[in-house]
């Protein structure tokens, strides 16, 4: 099957198409993600109200008509940076919950697994981000769907942990699962969201990382974080 340049490509119902309906091949999807690439890194220090389509073309080394080409404007492309970190996020934050141990030292490792994972995924996608949170308290639909389906699956794999520890008696019998996994989820986002300004007020990341694995592990299992040694 061609694509729009002309290339081979895979028969895949996912394939990604330009504006004009066309399947991109191969220099085509390179072209694209260049562009998403460009214009993450300019999020990183410009205002997406600000971001213009002339800017993230020069700087991605083609030309606005070819930025048209694959996205409408810069939110589209914007929007499918943010669908693309969804499912980032998802293979790097859930799996850590239903794959690792939650009993006695290994379980408080995981826990400071997934503090770590969640500063780490924050600080990596920290433009987008604030792109998304931004939009989503101004109520575009758009980007509150996928801020709800970034954290969604995360929160539903911690409900589950917390199923199980309350049925094995570890937990009280009228902790509501989800309710509190929504909890933890909120507080991990917002905590890693603003790990800068905890900063600026003299914490240190290094005691925000143990108190919120020590306030998971403690909510999750009902038990006492383990010593040392």
């Amino acid at each position: 099957m061609s694509g729009a340049d002309g290339t081979d490509v895979a028969d895949d119902p996912e394939e990604l198409r330009a504006v004009d309906g066309r399947v991109p091949g191969r220099r085509g999807r390179a072209t694209r993600q260049k562009l998403l690439d460009q214009t993450l890194a300019m999020l990183e220090h410009t205002s997406f109200r600000e971001l213009k389509v002339v800017d993230i073309a020069r700087e991605a080394g083609t030309s606005p008509a070819t930025f048209y080409q694959y996205f409408p404007d810069v939110e589209a492309a914007i929007l499918a940076l943010a669908e693309e970190m969804a499912i980032e996020g998802d293979e790097r934050l859930t799996g850590m919950v239903r794959n690792r141990s939650w009993r006695g030292k290994a379980g408080y490792e995981t826990a400071l697994a997934i503090a770590d994972a969640y500063i780490s995924f924050w600080d990596d996608n920290f433009g987008l981000m604030r792109v998304i949170d931004l939009t989503s308290e101004e109520g575009d639909q758009r980007f509150r769907a996928i801020r709800t389906r970034l954290l969604n699956s995360f929160t539903v794999a911690l409900s589950e942990v917390i199923v199980g520890e309350r049925q094995a008696g570890r937990i009280p019998a009228d902790v509501d699962p989800m309710a509190t996994a929504g909890v933890l989820v909120s507080m991990l986002a917002h905590v890693s969201a603003h790990r800068y300004g905890f900063e600026f007020w003299g914490i240190r990341t290094d005691d925000i990382r143990t108190s919120m694995a020590r306030i998971v592990y403690t909510t999750v299992t009902g038990q006492k974080v383990p010593t040392a040694g």
